[in-house]
């Protein structure tokens, strides 16, 4: 299982194509929401290709901010895409922080809880080494039930061919992406003051096809159940979508993806 997680994640260019392109707008508004004092040293926890972590180096004034991420591939990307003298990338589990306690004084985790077998042990570790008084712990995960549109319409078209890819839809499968859901979690952990948000941001494609192209890379759940399909049925799912999609006279497809967020203080 572990092995099938690392393969799926493995490719720091292709999530960047498929995700971590509108996972960078998303950021901004999240940690201007967070309302963390400057100079100070943060913790992301599972940060993928690092656009967390760039987010708060350029918005922040960190004193230093560590990335930690179990893909290999997705440090490796960070690493060569991140280049400043504050930030450390590591690799390593968020379900087990090798740090110490109070080390830092926000941690924060984007698009990762709901990929965990056990959250709340995730934000126990965070609250664990972010436990000055008023650290801020934050998150955010797509909303993958509805507002989260262009992973909704796929897996929509997928369900319409394939009642089997059901299983694998990230609507039902991840039930933790729900405000209601995400503030039980972070007062289960001790965390005071929580509160939780919608953030809404246009994803727009120029066309059909930079809408499709990043599902034939594997990285991601939907592009690895694409890239399993025969050619035939992958087709298929291709043309359905492009009946189901809005698209526009010019081409491009204008859709909204919703994130939904959590915060609370140490």
């Amino acid at each position: 299982m572990a092995e099938e997680q690392a393969a799926l994640w493995a490719s720091g260019a292709a999530y960047e194509s498929y995700v971590g392109r509108w996972s960078r707008a998303v950021a901004r508004e999240f940690l201007d929401w967070l309302n963390v004092p400057t100079d100070a040293g943060w913790l992301d926890a599972g940060c993928g290709t690092g656009e967390l972590t760039k987010a708060i180096l350029e918005t922040q004034s960190p004193s230093r901010v560590v990335g930690i991420d179990p893909s290999e591939g997705f440090i490796a990307f960070a690493r060569e895409h991140v280049e400043d003298q504050r930030v450390e990338f590591d690799v390593g589990d968020a379900m087990s922080l090798p740090y110490d306690e109070e080390k830092f004084d926000a941690a924060v985790s984007g698009l990762l809880l709901n990929f965990l077998p056990d959250p709340a042990t995730a934000i126990h570790g965070m609250a664990r080494v972010t436990a000055r008084l008023d650290g801020v712990l934050g998150a955010y995960v797509w909303d993958y039930a509805s507002k989260m549109e262009m992973i909704r319409y796929f897996f929509d078209a997928a369900v319409a061919l394939d009642p089997d890819a059901a299983t694998i839809d990230e609507g039902p499968r991840f039930t933790i992406c729900d405000p209601d859901r995400l503030g039980e979690l972070f007062q289960s952990a001790g965390l005071r003051s929580v509160e939780t948000r919608a953030i809404d941001i246009a994803t727009r494609f120029r066309n059909f096809d930079d809408y499709w192209t990043p599902f034939l890379a594997g990285t991601g759940v939907a592009p690895a159940y694409v890239v399993s399909l025969s050619e035939a049925k992958r087709t298929a799912l291709r043309e359905r979508l492009r009946e189901m999609l809005p698209i526009a006279l010019d081409g491009s497809i204008s859709l909204i993806a919703r994130a939904w967020a959590v915060k609370g203080t140490t």
